[in-house]
């Protein structure tokens, strides 16, 4: 290769989508590679030769291996955005980049909608976590592919966000362009074309983003008892959780502690088990209440019911239903490293506890946490004292914030 080689994005597809310079590049390449689907809308008038090929490290070697002045590699979309070029660059030693009009910038305009708050998501070579993307207060457009409109919907739909807004477009820009306004339960029940994308309005949050330890009275209560504000920060605390992780919530009560856990594992997922009927609802009715849609609720006793749920990376067992011991060996058979915090109440709860973590070579650390609060007493305000609470911690993360 003694030339420079230009990439080119053309849009989606149609030749009256390709930007005029690149346009009057590919009428002068002397040869024009990528996708097959692409090189065929190409003009009549750019008659250089055409190589499909899609691979970075194919491309690469091609472009070497020929004597070509003014080789053209063509990409959907735009260069900059989720697009192969990033890959085939530094491959090469000489190169001009030429851009695109997007997929993004094309619902924007059809929608006549600004795009610069949106959250740009891509499942076409990769998974994406559709709850997470719309968690955030913004509008999330998805690039389709590995995942498809129906499947990222039908994410959303299972969290509890089946009535949220959504938008499809299928094959924008070309002649069989279609639009569909709709939500995300009837999407995930709907076939979409191949190419097509989604915008996913921004999921209900009656909460923003703060430090642990909401106020009690924040939270539908009903006759469940529930962890206080103070031991659910330090909860939070023991166990150092992080955007990113997985997280169980084992008694999950009112589900208190799994909207604090939701909170901050944001990015990540929040399994609350519970087996009582009734705080299963006040469970619902919280996730609603704080928007925490990445939170999911399983129904059922433990151990059995943990089996299905992912590996962990940190625990809170606020109630085990006399099951302590072989909830924590469940816990370390799905994850050895995993961040353990038992809360107790009773001398019992605390020495099984300590017993379970210390017969598996690991360091039980306790904590007593002793909460009063005022009241008022006529002109005075007298502290009344909660019943102390120990958490015992141990794992991977004891000690670790990082």
């Amino acid at each position: 290769m003694s030339g420079t080689v230009t990439l080119i994005g053309i849009g989606c597809g149609a030749w009256d989508g390709v930007t005029l310079e690149g346009a009057e590049a590919l009428r002068q390449a002397d040869a024009v590679l990528g996708a097959a689907r692409l090189l065929d809308a190409l003009p009549d008038g750019c008659t250089a030769k055409r190589v499909a090929e899609v691979r970075p490290g194919e491309l690469a070697r091609i472009l070497k291996e020929n004597a070509w002045e003014t080789p053209c590699v063509v990409y959907g979309g735009d260069t900059g955005f989720y697009s192969g070029a990033r890959l085939l660059i530094p491959l090469l030693e000489n190169y001009h980049v030429i851009p695109g009009i997007s997929s993004v910038q094309i619902l924007s305009a059809r929608l006549g909608r600004p795009w610069q708050d949106w959250n740009l998501c891509s499942a076409h070579g990769s998974a994406c976590d559709a709850v997470e993307a719309v968690s955030h207060g913004q509008a999330a457009f998805f690039l389709t592919g590995v995942q498809t409109p129906s499947a990222l919907c039908g994410q959303l739909a299972a969290a509890g966000l089946d009535s949220l807004p959504v938008t499809i477009g299928e094959n924008l820009g070309l002649s069989d362009e279609k639009i569909t306004v709709t939500t995300a339960r009837e999407a995930a029940l709907t076939e979409f074309a191949p190419l097509s994308v989604v915008l996913a309005e921004a999921a209900p949050k009656a909460y923003p983003k703060r430090a642990p330890g909401f106020p009690d009275a924040d939270f539908i209560r009903g006759g469940v008892p529930m962890t206080k504000q103070e031991v659910r920060a330090a909860i939070l605390a023991k166990l150092a959780v992080r955007p990113g992780d997985t997280v169980w919530d084992v008694g999950a009560g009112t589900g208190s502690v799994s909207v604090e856990l939701s909170r901050a594992a944001y990015r990540g997922r929040v399994c609350a088990v519970e087996r009582s009927p009734d705080a299963c609802d006040l469970i619902r009715r919280n996730r609603e209440k704080f928007g925490a849609w990445n939170l999911t609720l399983t129904q059922g006793h433990a151990p059995e019911i943990l089996q299905p749920l992912p590996a962990p990376d940190a625990v809170f067992i606020g109630g085990s239903g006399g099951a302590l011991e072989s909830v924590v060996e469940t816990v370390f058979k799905k994850n050895a490293s995993a961040r353990l915090c038992v809360s107790a109440v009773t001398l019992e709860t605390l020495c099984g506890a300590v017993s379970a973590l210390t017969a598996r070579g690991l360091s039980a650390e306790v904590c007593q946490i002793a909460v009063s609060r005022t009241r008022p007493a006529g002109d005075y305000r007298l502290f009344t004292a909660q019943n102390p609470v120990f958490l015992i911690t141990a794992g991977g993360g004891q000690g670790e914030n990082s």
